[in-house]
């Protein structure tokens, strides 16, 4: 289901993605039954594919937040197409 960010500050919308990014870490561990053992215990391939969701999950959070309001998201405009 897509959110539409059009009510957020900056600053809610930077905690909403951390948020986010969190749950989609917390959902990749959770998938391969990981969640319980500390980082440290994860391979350098298992880290790379969380950080991999996480990035995922910031685009689609920051595309809906470009077209939501494009005047307030410039920085973000040139995060992703710079």
């Amino acid at each position: 289901m897509a959110q539409h960010l059009t009510v957020m500050t900056a600053d809610e919308w930077q905690a909403h993605v951390t948020r986010e990014a969190a749950k989609a870490m917390g959902q990749w561990l959770e998938g391969r039954g990981r969640l319980h053992q500390p980082i440290a215990a994860l391979t350098l391939p298992e880290l790379e594919a969380m950080a991999e969701n996480a990035i995922a999950r910031f685009i689609v959070l920051a595309s809906h937040r470009i077209k939501d309001q494009p005047n307030d998201a410039e920085d973000l405009t040139w995060l992703l197409l710079g």
